[in-house]
């Protein structure tokens, strides 16, 4: 279900991939049965595309990948967080409108 620009991240990958980049990343952890999630991947692959080289973009599907969204304390989707040198800077859940 990722877009264009968008790395689907799972369990083995999360730490190289979103912990260890060198940009900030916008995780975004979700499933393929969440209405909510389904409405918000329009505009993450939007911020994907218009952030490009500055910004990398991850999805982490929660019913294929467990342990990272357990690590995490993530209980509900669509959560979305931002990430950077291994700290989070902005936790989100829920459908809401208006990512930019």
């Amino acid at each position: 279900m990722a877009g264009l620009g968008v790395l689907e991240v799972n369990d083995a990958t999360f730490d190289k991939e979103v912990l260890q980049s060198e940009q900030p990343v916008l995780v975004d952890f979700w499933a393929g049965w969440c209405g909510p999630c389904k409405a918000i991947a329009p505009a993450v692959d939007a911020v994907a595309t218009k952030y490009a080289g500055q910004l990398k973009v991850a999805k982490v599907n929660v019913d294929q990948n467990g342990a990272t969204p357990s690590r995490y304390n993530i209980r509900g989707i669509p959560h979305c967080c931002s990430s950077r040198a291994e700290k989070w800077w902005t936790r989100s859940k829920g459908g809401s409108p208006g990512i930019h």
